[in-house]
């Protein structure tokens, strides 16, 4: 009867795949798993299984299936069983000296408690709301730019609170549309807008670009770069403040202030030579021949012109 039974157990095909790619892929895995297994002098045959069939075991089966080496009630009753054993690494063979160890705790850092705030579901569903809806304003309403901005922000942060995106694409993503935002703010100045939610994507983005294990971007530079991405929104929002308070250049606006010449005596209409055109002139008080006036108004064709004296 135990013979049988070992045939009928033999005689189940092991799973195989059912196409090349499959095929291939599977017996790579198994090829792996059984060279760890022997390596370490584990179970080799129920590695295989695990992947074949994915079957499992319970803590106390493993143990006995020379599946696992011990099995631990806690780290400190884990510390002292693996005390003196010998253990195969990559350049040899070591032995773990562990009975005296000190444990240290480390709690989570700030970028880790910041990551933890943005994928609370709450937060999360609260964000992608907030991302639909600016992006839905800001198409209702062109030009706004706050909705938009902050819905752009938003959504991104969303998508990575929902694991639609990796950390690192999620970050880079913030990061380019961070720039975006800068370069739109030199170039098409919106009072701050554009500027102020491009440097919180960026530094956001920088954030959780950063390896939590090896932060290869320093906060310093990631600091660094946003003062000087604000000093430069800075210095083009008060350039361009600047250049609305400058009288205007050209059109009708840059005609009044300007001074003309009176062509003939007159109170009421007549005629004065303003950038060496003749115009057509009004004025309320008596003016004479080659009288100096200031333009105050434009009507048209005719300019609402006062006496040099007069205006000033």
């Amino acid at each position: 009867d135990d013979d049988t039974a070992a045939g009928d157990e033999e005689a189940v095909p092991k799973r195989r795949g059912e196409t090349a790619m499959e095929r291939k892929v599977l017996e790579d895995a198994v090829a792996y798993i059984r060279s760890l297994a022997e390596r370490h002098g584990r179970n080799a045959d129920w590695a295989e299984d695990a992947v074949r069939e994915a079957v499992n075991l319970t803590a106390r089966e493993a143990l006995e299936r020379n599946v696992i080496d011990v099995l631990a009630t806690d780290l400190d009753d884990l510390l002292a069983q693996i005390d003196g054993r010998e253990v195969v690494m990559e350049d040899g063979s070591i032995t773990l000296r562990t009975a005296d160890l000190a444990v240290e705790r480390f709690d989570p850092d700030w970028r880790t408690r910041l990551l933890e705030v943005i994928t609370n579901p709450n937060v999360a569903y609260f964000l992608m709301i907030i991302g639909f809806y600016g992006l839905i304003f800001e198409l209702s309403n062109p030009g706004s730019l706050v909705p938009g901005t902050i819905g752009i922000i938003c959504l991104l942060l969303a998508l990575f609170a929902f694991q639609v995106l990796p950390v690192n694409y999620a970050g880079l993503a913030l990061i380019l549309v961070g720039l975006g935002l800068i370069v739109g703010e030199a170039l098409m100045p919106s009072f701050g807008i554009l500027g102020i939610g491009g440097i919180v994507a960026f530094v956001i983005g920088s954030v959780m670009l950063m390896d939590a294990d090896t932060p290869n971007i320093s906060l310093p530079l990631i600091g660094g770069i946003a003062l000087v991405a604000a000093g430069l929104m800075l210095w083009v929002l008060t350039r361009f403040l600047g250049l609305r308070r400058r009288p205007p250049r050209t059109g009708q606006e840059e005609l009044v202030g300007l001074e003309a010449e009176a062509l003939e005596d007159f109170q009421g209409e007549g005629h004065v030579r303003l950038h060496g055109e003749r115009w057509n002139a009004r004025s309320e008080q008596a003016l004479r021949r080659g009288q100096t006036v200031r333009v105050i108004a434009i009507d048209g064709l005719t300019v609402e012109v006062v006496p040099r004296e007069a205006s000033s």
